[in-house]
This record gives C-alpha cells, sequence and structure tokens, in this order.
C-alpha cells in the first residue's frame, strides 16, 4: 500500500503498468459516482431523471476536470522534485498545493451555488427536467470542497510514484455511494437529489479518511510546518504547470457542455440518449486516460533526473498497450452498444439513440489510446500550454461546429452526432505527433530506430 516507484532506474513496462492500475481502479471507481447515479435513476425514476444525472454530472464534470487539471501541477512539480532527488522541494510543494487548492475549494462552492440555475438553463435543459438539474447540482456544491482534498492528495501521492492509497480512499467512497444512492434513490425515491446527497456523503467520507491515514503515515520527504509557510516559487511551479491543463479541461469541458445544450435542445430522449452514452465511452476510455496520470508522473521523475530516453521508452510503450486493449473497447462498443445502454434505463428510445452514438464512437477509442499517452508525456515534459493549445483547437474548431452542423441535418440520428469526437481526436493527435517530431531535438530526446 505504501510502495512509491522510482521510475529513473530499473525496467520500465512492469513498474509502469504496476503504478497505472492502481490509478485506473481509482479513476474507475470514482467514475462510478456518476454511472451508479445515472444507473439507479434509470432504473427507479424516468426519462427526465435521467435527463437531469446527466446534465448535472456534466456540470460537476467540467468542475471536477478544472480541479484535476490543477492538481497535475503539483503531481509534476513534485515528480521532477523526486527525480532530483530534492526532499526539501518536495516538501515546499506539498504547502504550495494546500494554499492554492483551499480558495480553490472555497470559489467553487460560491460559484456552483450562485449559478446552478443560469447554467441549467445555459444548456437548455428540458423542461421536464430543469428544476431536477438544478437541485442535483445544488447538492453537489456542497461536496465541492470534498472533491477538492481527494484529488489534491491524489495528486501528491501520483507524484511521489504511490498510486495505491487514493485506490483504497475511492474504493470506500463508491461503496458508501453504491449504499447510499439504494437507499435514497431506491427505498426512500428522493431520485436525482438522493443521487447527489449520496455522492457527496461518499466524497465527504472519501476525504476525511485520506486525511486521517496521510496524517499518520507521512510522506517520504521533509513536510513540517515550515513547509506550510507559503512559497511563492513553488507555488508559481504549480500555477505554471496545472492552469494551463486545467484551462484545458475547463474549456474542452465547455465544449462538451455546448454540446449537450444542443442534444437538449433536440428533446428529453436525445438528452438521455447522450448521457447514457456518455457514461459508457467514459469506461471504454478508461486505460487511456489513466496513462495521462501515469505518464505525466514517470515522464516527469525522468525530465528531473535528465533522462529524456526513458521518458520516449515509456511513451512507446505505453500506447502500444493502450492501442491493443482499445481495439477490444471498439468492437465492444461497436456490437454490443445496445446490452450496454440496457444497464442504465429500460427506455426502449433511450437505449437504441444511445446504441446509434457508441457505433460511431467505436472509432474514437484507438485514436484516444495513442493521443492520451502523448498528452501524459507532455505534460511530464512540462509542455502543458501546447497541451491546452491543442485540446482548445479540437474542441472549437472541430468538436462543436460538427456537432453543430449535424443536429442541423433533416435526417439527423444519434449515430451521425457520435461522428463528433473521434473527428477532433485525430486533428489532436495529428497535431501532436506533429509536435513531437518538430520538439524532439530540442527536448534533447534521442530517437531510437
Amino acid at each position: 500500500m505504501n510502495k512509491s516507484y522510482d521510475f529513473t532506474e530499473g525496467a520500465l513496462l512492469r513498474p509502469l503498468l504496476f503504478f497505472s492500475l492502481p490509478i485506473m481502479g481509482a479513476v474507475l471507481l470514482q467514475s462510478l459516482y456518476g454511472a451508479v447515479d445515472t444507473l439507479i435513476v434509470g432504473r427507479f425514476g424516468d426519462a427526465s431523471s435521467v435527463s437531469a444525472v446527466a446534465t448535472g454530472s456534466q456540470i460537476m464534470q467540467t468542475i471536477n476536470g478544472i480541479v484535476t487539471g490543477m492538481t497535475m501541477g503539483t503531481t509534476v512539480a513534485i515528480g521532477q522534485k523526486i527525480g532530483e532527488k530534492d526532499d526539501d522541494g518536495a516538501g515546499r510543494t506539498v504547502g504550495a498545493t494546500l494554499w492554492i487548492f483551499v480558495f480553490i475549494a472555497i470559489a467553487i462552492t460560491v460559484l456552483l451555488f450562485g449559478f446552478a440555475r443560469p447554467l441549467a438553463a445555459l444548456l437548455h435543459t428540458p423542461a421536464e427536467s430543469f428544476d431536477k438539474t438544478v437541485s442535483y447540482v445544488n447538492i453537489c456544491a456542497l461536496g465541492a470542497v470534498f472533491t477538492t482534498a481527494y484529488n489534491v492528495i491524489s495528486g501528491i501521492m501520483r507524484g511521489i510514484g504511490n498510486a495505491a492509497l487514493p485506490l483504497i480512499f475511492v474504493s470506500i467512497a463508491c461503496i458508501t455511494n453504491i449504499l447510499g444512492d439504494l437507499l435514497l434513490v431506491g427505498l426512500l425515491g428522493m431520485d436525482a437529489s438522493g443521487a447527489a446527497i449520496a455522492t457527496v456523503s461518499a466524497q465527504g467520507l472519501s476525504a476525511l479518511l485520506s486525511l486521517l491515514i496521510i496524517g499518520k503515515q507521512g510522506l517520504p520527504f521533509a513536510f513540517s510546518l515550515r513547509s506550510l509557510h507559503f512559497d511563492r516559487h513553488a507555488a508559481g511551479q504549480i500555477l505554471c504547470l496545472g492552469t494551463p491543463i486545467a484551462a484545458q479541461d475547463a474549456l474542452s469541458n465547455l465544449s462538451f457542455l455546448i454540446i449537450t445544450a444542443i442534444i437538449n435542445s433536440l428533446g428529453v430522449v436525445y438528452s438521455a440518449s447522450i448521457g447514457v452514452g456518455e457514461r459508457i465511452t467514459f469506461f471504454a476510455n478508461l486505460l487511456p486516460m489513466t496513462f495521462i496520470s501515469s505518464m505525466s508522473a514517470v515522464t516527469a521523475q525522468n525530465i528531473g533526473a535528465g533522462k529524456h530516453d526513458r521518458a520516449v521508452k515509456a511513451l512507446r510503450s505505453a500506447a502500444l498497450v493502450c492501442v491493443g486493449i482499445s481495439l477490444l473497447m471498439s468492437c465492444t462498443l461497436l456490437f454490443f452498444g445496445d446490452v450496454l445502454s440496457g444497464l442504465f434505463t429500460s427506455d426502449e428510445a433511450v437505449i437504441s439513440g444511445s446504441a446509434l452514438y457508441l457505433k460511431a464512437y467505436a472509432l474514437d477509442c484507438p485514436i484516444v489510446a495513442v493521443l492520451f499517452c502523448f498528452i501524459g508525456y507532455f505534460n511530464g515534459c512540462g509542455k502543458t500550454f501546447f497541451v491546452m493549445v491543442q485540446g482548445l483547437t479540437s474542441a472549437f474548431l472541430v468538436r462543436i461546429p460538427v456537432s453543430y452542423l449535424v443536429s442541423q441535418l433533416p435526417e439527423m440520428n444519434m449515430f451521425q452526432i457520435g461522428l463528433a469526437p473521434p473527428a477532433a481526436a485525430l486533428v489532436s493527435l495529428v497535431i501532436s505527433v506533429g509536435y513531437y517530431w518538430k520538439t524532439r531535438t530540442s527536448t534533447r530526446i534521442p530517437i531510437k530506430k
């Protein structure tokens, strides 16, 4: 449980996989918060309830994306300090992280309470699910401080090469959330509001346990009250690395919110269909999403140690593993989309629409597999501004325009809507590969044939 990996020595693929597995488990279980909400609400509620949870979860995902992006700055900064063997610098980085995220948590809570209703309106939330969506977001706002605390601790742990503790924290929270959903939604009939209460309660428990365990076991470098003094240099490094990623995640999620608004305007069935489809595609892309975090940590340690060739070797290994798994996921979405959709809802119209969406999305899996490995690599190299640029380019110049144009077609269906994500991912991958080859010399990374 306490094992921390040093990726600057020895074999790479085996420790990379072992490091990635707990991260994947944590991401999987954390995603179950929204997925379980959708599944249980879909079983005990109607399409308006599914639409409310789907829209509300999209808003919360945007907020969580900002927090996760900022914590990536902590992961990379600590990873580089570990690679440099600078324990004092790692301690100052943790202290600066705590200061930064206290303010972020407060800001998120205030903004969500103040703008839940306007956000629901901007997203063209169907009238049948409007009040339920607002209620869901307001309740989730109470848990913003817990979500922030969990993500901060996870970012610190990944930076030192320990991915096991975050998995334990989120496992407990996920079980709590499932039990809460069954009680509040299934037994007490509290619908979308019950799902939100269960989620907040689970996140609160996860944050509390993580703080208690970390406080008892400590960190593998010097950390004391002196480390809690605000360090401008450490804070500046975190913000410099994390802000572009947070901005990219926020604006990328904004693009998804815009797409949600476009789909919501088509009616509650379309809204529920894409909500269910997005839940499933999240699981399909789980491994590539995991490698964003693991590759960031691995690359950061090796960049800090001056071993650029090992960072490239890790990139190649991760890409090969991800592509192999993603091809299996593509086949699953293509041939079993209706079965998977049926797990989340019993509405035949929603199942049919979601299955069509998944058939198109199957094209996205192998593209994203390689793209996310590159993103993790660039993050670890400190090239977070480029990550932001490529993400925004694909989102606002491809994904949104394609989604809008498709929604205007007279014979539009969910398959055509599902073509927007792979088109955007392909553009991002082309940009990333081009940037990699252009900068390979400047980063002193030898390219082995």
